[in-house]
């Protein structure tokens, strides 16, 4: 038999965290493959075609495509490898429709967004310039920084050493949540639950639980890096850093979907196949959840201490229903906005099919519909218990009724929508866990209760010697950003151990 190929580096997933990794390690000489289930690259961020439509599998509204500071990590992980991505700025992050007539647009101009939230809410202009204000310094701590693994103590001393102030700026964020902060400026009832949807649009938690840091990044990247749509798709990302690892010398390799991470004398050494292929590794990366890698690609019953605390403190987030909606242009009113959140009950915020999402990419880029049509992609959190144990015919119904639901909502925003359309398909979060292969369509870790910030978030390393995890159950979490700064940090981590 010939001898097995050894690489330095296995990755099982091609998220974009999974893909940071990668391409991060191959342009520092490693001999690096990754292990796609699905067609094509990207996960939760990947894309799929029907009938002259691209639609984005997850949203379309993307942070790090920017072009200065040190927090654009996407922009800064494809010219790693050597490729680019033009994108088109979104003037409004976010056009919000929510009880009481709150119709705020989150416009890219700081000074802006901040007029047309003090219009409503006059009485809070000093509260609302300074709970803004301190996201606005951490996040000019994180961008002062270059963002890479703080298991890393060489570069954690480096980085303190050059930039003293901002580390301690940072550190003193990392236990605290945004409620906390919040409160300490703003009283007014309705407008701490803006600050509550503010987050729960990224986080899926109320500010509550959501941490200052992350908070930080989102509420101020959007008016400084700004909102970007790639051209071509959300799907184009990981097409490109998939091409830009080959070109590098690394290896990605389709419909090849592990089963088993492979151990011995205690140490992850390589993978296994559903064919029955096996390779080997110097280290091992899983960008699956942990879910997924401590209870089905390793023995559940031999899950380390560490990953069972994890479990206890973070819950799976809900999955999403999806709507993939083609429609016929003249929907849409003149100046209709890219970004939708739909809320018409705060106590329903959180509850499945409480607040819808939408994201209309064709009008940043018309080439992803037909001419004379738009895509509109609205979800909206669902549990996929409430879609388990239905027979095919009931299943389908119980989709048409969802969506049915779902459009009408719409057509208080859309008017005309239901009778415009022209393609439609629903997803669930079996959808979901069968095409991302992800544990209960997850969309990631959510706080069981009220937890100290990002304090709690494990990092790339796992308590298994050789493996190690990456994306958004690692830390910062969820967000394409987010999981781009996980896979910096797990690349580091990883050549510091090679010695690269």
């Amino acid at each position: 038999m010939p001898p097995r190929t050894l690489f330095d580096v296995i990755i099982i997933g091609s998220g974009i965290g999974g893909l940071v990794t990668a391409t991060q390690l191959a342009a520092k000489g490693a001999k690096v493959l990754v292990l796609e289930r699905y067609l094509i690259p990207g996960g939760s961020a990947g894309y799929f075609e029907h009938q002259e439509y691209r639609f984005d599998v997850g949203a379309s509204m993307i942070f790090g495509l920017g072009d200065q500071g040190t927090t654009n990590l996407l922009t800064r992980a494809l010219k790693a490898v050597n490729v680019s991505l033009e994108s088109i700025i979104d003037p409004v992050q976010i056009h919000y429709h929510l009880p009481n007539g709150l119709d705020l647009k989150v416009d890219r101009v700081y000074e802006n967004f901040l007029q047309n939230l003090i219009a409503y809410f006059p009485h809070e202009e000093k509260g609302i310039r300074r709970f803004y204000d301190e996201c606005q310094q951490v996040f000019n701590c994180l961008n002062r920084i270059d963002l890479l693994s703080l298991e890393e103590p060489r570069y954690v001393m480096r980085v303190f050493f050059q930039h003293p102030l901002a580390c301690l700026g940072l550190a003193k964020y990392l236990p605290q949540n945004v409620g906390d902060v919040a409160r300490r400026y703003i009283k007014d009832p309705q407008l701490l639950k803006f600050i509550d949807i503010e987050c729960y649009c990224w986080s899926v938690v109320p500010a509550n639980m959501t941490p200052m840091i992350n908070a930080g990044m989102v509420f101020s990247d959007r008016h400084y890096g700004g909102v970007r749509y790639p051209k071509g798709g959300v799907g184009q990302i990981a097409q490109k850093l998939a091409d830009g690892l080959e070109k590098a010398g690394g290896e990605i390799s389709y419909q090849a979907r592990v089963t088993k991470i492979i151990t011995e004398k205690g140490q992850a050494v390589g993978v296994q196949l559903a064919n029955g292929k096996v390779y080997q590794g110097k280290r091992i990366v899983s960008n699956a959840t942990r879910w997924d890698t401590f209870e089905k690609l390793l023995p559940a019953d031999e899950m380390p201490v560490n990953e069972k605390k994890w479990q206890q403190r973070y819950q799976k987030s809900p999955s999403f229903l999806s709507l993939h909606i083609g429609v016929k242009a003249s929907v849409l009113p003149t100046g209709t906005e890219c970004h939708h959140i739909l809320l018409e009950d705060w106590q329903k915020m959180a509850a499945p099919e409480g607040t819808i999402f939408v994201s209309i990419p064709t009008l940043l880029d018309p080439d992803l519909a037909p001419a004379g049509h738009h895509i509109i992609h609205a979800f909206t959190p669902h549990w996929i218990d409430d879609w388990q144990k239905l027979s095919p015919s009931e299943y389908e119904a119980k989709k048409e009724q969802a969506a049915g639901r779902i459009i009408e909502r719409l057509e208080q925003i859309f008017p005309g929508l239901d009778a415009g359309l022209d393609y439609l398909e629903v997803g669930t979060p079996r959808t979901h866990r069968r095409f991302l292969g992800r544990a209960d369509g997850t969309y990631g870790p959510i706080p069981r209760r009220k937890l100290r910030g990002l304090l709690g978030m494990p990092f790339n390393r796992t308590a298994l010697p050789g493996l190690y995890c990456v994306g958004d159950s690692t830390f910062p979490g969820q967000g394409l950003n987010a999981v781009a700064f996980s896979g910096f940090a797990c690349a580091h981590r990883i050549a510091t151990d090679l010695g690269l």
